[in-house]
């Protein structure tokens, strides 16, 4: 692989993940969000979907977003008779969004985001010293 290939393979990488870490944010500024009329839904938890997608040009392997899906999980019930989304009974449906699950979502993309970038680093800093070795 070459390193213009490498560069290509990772900056792929690079938007996946940043497009990740948007739907995480997303999701974390929603996490409390209820349906405005009783009875409907509230915000449901939003998932991205990757695939592995070969660059005929280069023949490198790169990701693709497959989709970008609604979690299935159940919403949470909690008991608010004064909120304008709850049900005759006076229960809410909460949404399906875990702070703490996003926030271990988000730090593994963070990584995973600073691993291609670094991975661009070095591509770039091997060029250099190619071109370095060729003066």
């Amino acid at each position: 692989m070459d390193l213009n290939t490498a560069v290509k393979v990772s900056a792929s990488g690079l938007r996946a993940q940043s497009l990740r870490m948007r739907i995480i944010a997303e999701n974390l500024a929603n996490a409390d969000s209820t349906a405005a009329t009783a009875g409907g839904d509230p915000y449901r938890r939003k998932v991205a979907s990757f695939r592995a997608d070969v660059d005929r040009a280069s023949g490198a392997e790169t990701v693709k977003v497959q989709s970008i899906d609604g979690d299935k999980t159940t919403f949470q019930r909690t008991y608010q008779p004064g909120n304008p989304g709850a049900d005759a009974a006076g229960y809410v449906l909460r949404p399906n969004v875990n702070s703490l699950v996003e926030a271990a979502d988000m730090k593994a993309a963070q990584r995973s985001y600073e691993a291609n970038l670094n991975a661009i680093e070095a591509a770039k800093t091997l060029t250099m010293r190619t071109i370095d070795l060729l003066k």
